[in-house]
């Protein structure tokens, strides 16, 4: 007589069930709430930097930009509270409650003196232009004496 292990190929509607993000309670889930932290993209050409945070919802107002030494934050805090009636009774209320913040080290190339940012459709555009010294140079010709 010979051992058989049986492997279930199909898995049932209970172990998909138990498996299901809804007991995952990390913070990928309440992105519903608005804690997620805005995605960023950032380019470089031959005359500055540019960090673009998609923000929608925000107002140029809600956001904090630093700058440290060579460290720049974009942090943001945004508080909204519904106003409720005395009268009003609730047995679920969430708190609407958004802050973020990013931090990029910025290279020594940087012109810290020049950064700019402007929001607009919803994104947020630092532009950190190069030094002059950093910028790429015409070829020249050097004469042979």
């Amino acid at each position: 007589m010979s051992i058989v292990k049986f492997t279930n190929q199909f898995p049932s509607f209970f172990d998909r069930f138990l498996e299901n993000d809804m007991f995952d309670w990390n913070n990928k889930n309440f992105s519903e709430t608005n804690t997620t932290i805005p995605a960023v993209n950032i380019k470089a050409n031959d005359e500055a930097f540019e960090v673009e945070m998609v923000a929608p919802g925000f107002e140029k107002n809600d956001f904090k930009i630093d700058l440290n030494n060579n460290l720049l934050t974009i942090s943001s805090e945004k508080k909204s509270e519904n106003e409720l009636k005395e009268s009003e009774q609730f047995t679920r209320r969430e708190y609407s409650y958004q802050s973020f913040s990013r931090s990029f080290s910025l290279p020594d190339t940087a012109d810290n003196e020049k950064i700019t940012a402007k929001y607009e459709d919803g994104i947020l555009k630092v532009i950190i232009p190069k030094k002059e010294e950093a910028k790429p140079k015409a070829p020249t010709q050097i004469e042979i004496q």
